[in-house]
This record gives C-alpha cells, structure tokens and sequence, in this order.
C-alpha cells in the first residue's frame, strides 16, 4: 500500500551535514560491550545469530543530533538509528532521561523525521532522548516469520531488545517510554505497545493501518512487500493469511487491542483520503493510501469502544497521507507528551 511519493515527500526541513569522527568518548565501552540484550520471549526460536548488538560509529549531524551504526544480531547487519540528546545529557550522569521513540513510514528510513518536521527543535526544549531507529523499506515493524524459522529480518527484536538495551546501558535511557509514529510506524507504535504491554506508556499513531485482518487488508499489505524486490516471497513476513491465520492475529491491532490497556493512545486520520486545506493545489483529489489507513483504522476504534479502553483521537474531514498533517499532529500530541514522560 506503500506510495512513495506520499510516504517520502522531500520538506524543507534538514538535519544538517554529517561531521566525521567519533563523538562520544565511553570509558566503560567495553563493559556495555560484553552485555548480552535480552531477549524477547517471542523471539527465542527466531533462528536469529546470538550475541551482543554494539555501536561501531557515533557521527554528529548538526546541534544535539547524533547517528549512530548498530552492527545487529538479529538483523545480520548494520542499521542506522538518530538520537536527539537533550541539554545536560552526559554519559556518565548520575541521571537517566525518558525516551521518546519516533518511527517512519514504509518507504522511508531512519532521518525522515527530522528531513520533514520540526521534531528536532520540539525536542531541543524538551528534556527526553527522542530515538529514530532504521524500520527498513516495507520492513512491518515485525519479525518475520520466514515458514516458522524465523531468523532475519527481526525488527521487533531489533527494536525492542538489541537497541532497548544500547541505549539504557550506553546512553542513559530510562524506563519511562513513548512512541509515536506515522504510516507503518503508526502501525508499529500500536502493535509493539499491546505485544508488549507496559513498554510504553504513550502510543500515537498517525495515519496508521489499524488492521491487518480487516476483509481486503492483507492483499493490500502483501501488495506492498513487492517493492522490496520482484522476487520477494510475500509470505514470508506472516505466512498466508488463512493457513496462518494465528501468526496474523498475532500481529493484528484489533486483534491484540485488549493488550493496549493502559496505554495512552492517540489514533489520527483523515476520514476519506480527499485533498485537505493543507494540500497544494495539485495535490491528487484522493489519496488511496490515507483512504486505506482510514478503512483499517475504523474496526480498531470499535474495538477500542467496545473494549472501552480510552483513546483521544483526530479524524479529520480531509487530508493526504503526507507530511504536512504529521507534522500538525506531532505539535498537537506534543504537550500530552512531556507530561507523560515528565520532560
């Protein structure tokens, strides 16, 4: 379902040039090097290779932001992740920050949101460590399942343990957790928050998929794998949606939404996918990808109701799956925000 022009429209809005060289001096590196991630319970059978994820370069690219080169374990590579570093952060404080985490959509990577939002100058009067890993091109936000061996790409692991624990022994991250993302990162706050209930204390999404098991949803889903390459298996992720129906609704948010009580949700989409009023003139008169978002995110506000679990959401009239309402919502979630982590 992914549109590339509508999932990685270029904005105005830079990080700044990447400086070379090491940033960060760790006198205890190789202690936190030494210290095996634990590992999720649902991933123990993954087939992933064991070991430690570690850190093989910090680069400063302009103000507090720093990139940094996770060799992975359980993705059998090197991802990048972008770290906003609050004013008085130091490795070795006696402190420790809470931790927002940013995730991109499925045609993007790592730097998006700080290429097409403000995110950087919200968080440089914030004191949070904001954290945008890599979730990789039609990554899911998921293990892939791979016809029960597991193995790579495990990006839930990834995610939630390798880098999880990076930045709570390397660089001062605490327990107090929120996500927010937009696209397939909407749908991968939501679906790590009730995977893993009590991770995170705030989830927003916006313009996620809400679904993955709504009537049409996985053909659209699977769809979108092909822009990984003509011979991706697309299977491969979850399996096919009837034979492995089980491995789907474990990935389902509707599914899984009794799990995401006693998460703070934020949920926003345009009700229709129509130009909206913060759309160029050009802009096409309706957007496939925020009508899809919209169709799937419906059964999961019922669900939500019916389960009567709290969710504040956003569902305006008109708008496109683009930049320019992300940006609106990430201003409108971002007070809730630091209150919720206390920054």
């Amino acid at each position: 379902m992914q549109n590339r022009r509508a999932f990685c429209r270029t904005a105005a809005l830079t990080a700044g040039a990447t400086l070379g060289g090491t940033l960060l001096p760790d006198p205890s590196a190789s202690a936190s090097a030494a210290t095996a991630p634990p590992r999720l319970a649902d991933a123990s059978a993954s087939g992933t290779t064991r070991g430690p994820a570690h850190v093989t370069s910090e680069k400063r690219v302009g103000g507090r932001a720093v990139d940094l080169t996770v060799a992975s374990p359980s993705m059998r590579r090197s991802l990048k992740v972008r770290l906003l570093l609050p004013r008085g952060w130091s490795r070795t404080a006696r402190r420790t920050w809470p931790v927002l985490y940013v995730f991109h959509g499925g045609n993007c990577h790592y730097d998006a949101w700080t290429r097409n939002t403000d995110i950087a100058e919200l968080a440089d009067r914030s004191d949070v460590i904001v954290v945008m890993p890599e979730g990789g091109y039609a990554g899911g936000y998921t293990d892939w399942w791979n016809y029960g061996f597991g193995g790579s790409p495990a990006w839930e692991t990834f995610h939630l343990t390798e880098l999880r624990v990076l930045l709570e022994t390397r660089y001062r991250a605490g327990k107090r957790r929120a996500v927010v993302g937009q696209s397939t990162g909407g749908y991968g706050a939501l679906i790590y928050s009730a995977r893993h209930p009590g991770m995170f204390r705030y989830a927003g999404a916006f313009s996620p998929f809400g679904s993955t098991l709504t009537p049409g949803a996985p053909e659209v889903l699977m769809t979108g794998l092909t822009g990984l390459g003509p011979f991706t298996d697309k299977y491969a992720m979850w399996g096919n949606p009837a034979f492995q129906r089980s491995v789907w609704a474990a990935h389902d948010p509707v599914s899984q939404a009794a799990r995401l009580r006693g998460t703070q949700l934020h949920i926003s989409v345009a009700r229709n996918g129509r130009r909206g009023p913060l759309d160029p003139k050009d802009a096409q008169i309706v957007d496939p990808a925020e009508a899809f978002c919209w169709y799937t995110t419906k059964p999961l506000l019922a669900r939500l109701e019916q389960l009567r679990i709290p969710v504040t959401t956003h569902l305006y009239e008109a708008g496109t799956h683009s930049w320019v309402y992300w940006q609106r919502e990430l201003h409108r979630c971002w007070p809730t925000l630091m209150r919720v982590l206390g920054g």
